[in-house]
């Protein structure tokens, strides 16, 4: 699992990993996943989940620690752009949803659990989905009520929705409560695919209705949603002073130096990866690492996953360049060195390199010796 996490095609964006994939990617990964032995844990970030993770480290990771993290906001894809990553297409956790309940090709549907929402809107996107999917059938759901995510993780609850026997458990908590209730739970819950999507039981429900294609895609949906729901405005009034400081301080900034590092003579140094195995893996990386030249990078961090022994230093005192694709894999290298119980150090820091990481929103995520 790890080698085949660490190649994953992801992109660093406002400080978390990004998968580049379409609707219709995404669409086959998760149906893929419905049949398949390993888990896939989505995650759906989207600008609220940025803002909120930039001081919330146990949200943080558990966007890290997600198997898919698919860009669901416009403001995501226009940073995107700016900066030239290649995600391109906002991918919505309610239109990722919504595809795979209409596929009618499936051999067999797809079942679903719902778990969580306000008070009977669970019960309702159970009744509405048997009633309209063509690929879906709800197989189940449970409203914990609010209550603490202790409570809510007995082994009475998730022997109940692992009795349901579903192929795809939809939660719907709040975002970082969701997350951390799928990460205190994952390994205990038997479906194949878990996700937090928590507009996806309202629109299922048809209590609250999904904004005009027109308004998604210019990115008006925020306002759709304060329009049937008020209590939003103040979370998207903070939401959207926050990205304005970090469109400032953060993506222009990032968007002007990258352009200049390369048109440089730094962004053409050819780039070598060397290991040393002493007491702990030093790696020593050299030159210019933009996203085509992360084949080797990727090999290489995961064969020191799979070793499953020592610390980890990488030397970066001749490393020149890195991106976005760089960044976002080494997020994920480190997420398996911790769940291995094993320290990643970077040593020796240009200050060319400590700013990339400022800029992307990540340097505070590094031990930085």
């Amino acid at each position: 699992m790890p080698e085949k996490d660490l190649q994953r095609c992801v992109w660093n964006i406002l400080g978390l990993p990004f998968d580049g994939v379409t609707l219709s990617e995404a669409v086959v990964q998760v149906a893929g996943g419905v049949g398949a032995s390993a888990r896939l844990f989505l995650t759906t970030p989207n600008l609220n989940f940025v803002i909120a993770t930039q001081s919330d480290d146990a949200f943080f990771h558990s966007v890290v620690d997600s198997d898919l993290s698919i860009a669901d906001g416009m403001p995501l894809i226009w940073v995107a752009k700016l900066l030239g990553i290649p995600i391109t297409e906002r991918v919505a956790g309610s239109t990722l949803f919504d595809e795979l309940s209409q596929q009618k090709h499936q051999a067999e549907k797809i079942k679903v659990f719902f778990f969580g929402g306000q008070d009977g809107v669970a019960e309702l996107a159970h009744l509405r989905l048997n009633e309209t999917s063509l690929g879906m059938v709800s197989c189940g759901f449970y409203d914990p009520g609010f209550v603490s995510i202790d409570a809510m993780s007995s082994e009475a609850i998730i022997n109940t929705i692992n009795a349901a026997k579903a192929d795809f458990i939809v939660v719907a908590l709040g975002a970082k409560k969701g997350q951390d209730w799928i990460q205190k739970n994952r390994e205990q819950l038997t479906a194949p695919v878990i996700s937090h999507l928590g507009a996806v039981i309202n629109f299922v429900a048809g209590n609250v209705v999904r904004a005009p294609l027109v308004w998604q895609r210019f990115g008006f949906e925020w306002l759709w949603r304060i329009r049937q729901e008020p209590t939003l405005w103040k979370r998207y009034l903070f939401d959207g002073f926050a990205f304005v400081k970090l469109m400032m301080f953060n993506v222009m900034p990032l968007a002007i130096y990258d352009r200049v590092l390369k048109r440089s003579s730094c962004f053409t140094v050819p780039c070598e990866i060397e290991v040393f195995a002493p007491l702990k893996r030093v790696i020593h990386l050299s030159g210019s690492f933009p996203h085509n030249m992360m084949f080797g990078v990727k090999s290489c961090f995961s064969s020191i996953v799979d070793e499953e022994q020592g610390d980890v230093m990488i030397d970066c005192s001749k490393l020149e360049y890195i991106d976005g694709a760089f960044i976002a894999t080494l997020l994920l290298f480190q997420r398996y060195l911790n769940k291995q119980q094993r320290l990643l150090v970077l040593k020796s820091v240009s200050l060319r390199i400590v700013r990339v990481l400022r800029f992307n929103a990540v340097l505070q995520r590094f031990d930085i010796a």
